[in-house]
């Protein structure tokens, strides 16, 4: 659980990132942090950065200028730190349906990206694995073959997997394409439950702001520049988003919810 003095404890800061690649600016002066137990969402127009921002927060890309600050510290200093930020990348339910792995498989390849490929197995990993399992409620799935579940059940598998590493921050991208609405639902209601009950910092980047704004605690607007960044409830409630964008925008809603 996260204890009171870690409340405002910054664990991943943004000062005045600038990327382009060649002559195209695709970040401007992104200056933004995340405090422990924060559940941020990151929206924004496709083209307008995000993935972008998550490789710079992961430590793939480099900013043309400006720093990033994990934990407090460079990420060029970093070494071990990259581990406690677990990625769940998009289009995790079409994970390739044939993989001859099971459950209990997946999740531990998830407890050994940061050890090399000649890591033993020992018991603290064992542990973490049979934590993960239990916090994502798949123990019973564990012998099963990653092709004979659900897309909500993949994901589970794949949350797991990152839960594995014991990561301090889990960084989503676009973690529900491809999953139907019913699986989506339970899905947003276990990454709150994470984050409430076990103090797990979250970062989701969408473009389905309809639905992230309703979970998330914060929210990240990012348009090139960051564009406002504060507590979901204020922005949802100020109509930020059509004085913004003036209607123009392609984010993207679902007109199925409301059949």
């Amino acid at each position: 659980m996260v204890k009171k003095n870690l409340a405002k404890k910054k664990l991943i800061e943004l000062r005045n990132v600038h990327f382009s690649y060649g002559d195209n600016v695709v970040l401007e002066d992104v200056s933004f942090s995340v405090n422990a137990g924060d559940y941020v969402g990151v929206i924004g127009p496709n083209g307008g950065g995000k993935t972008t921002l998550l490789s710079i927060m992961l430590g793939l890309l480099k900013p043309s200028s400006g720093q990033v600050l994990i934990f407090g510290k460079k990420l060029s200093d970093l070494k071990r730190e990259r581990a406690h930020i677990g990625y769940v990348p998009q289009r995790l339910s079409q994970l390739d349906a044939n993989f001859p792995a099971t459950v209990y498989e997946i999740v531990a390849s998830g407890r050994t990206a940061g050890n090399g490929p000649f890591h033993v197995f020992s018991k603290n990993d064992k542990d973490a694995v049979e934590r993960a399992l239990a916090i994502a409620k798949i123990g019973e799935l564990r012998h099963k073959l990653i092709g004979d579940l659900s897309g909500g059940e993949r994901q589970r598998v794949m949350i797991a997997r990152s839960l594995a590493g014991e990561p301090q921050v889990l960084v989503l991208d676009e973690p529900t394409t491809g999953v139907d609405i019913a699986s989506q639902e339970q899905f947003y209601h276990f990454l709150a439950e994470l984050n409430h009950q076990h103090g797990l910092t979250i970062i989701f980047v969408s473009h389905d702001i309809d639905i992230v704004a309703n979970e998330v605690h914060s929210l990240l607007l990012i348009n090139r520049k960051v564009v406002s960044y504060g507590p979901a409830k204020d922005m949802i409630n100020k109509h930020y988003l059509d004085d913004l964008y003036g209607g123009k925008i392609d984010f993207t809603f679902h007109p199925h919810h409301h059949h």
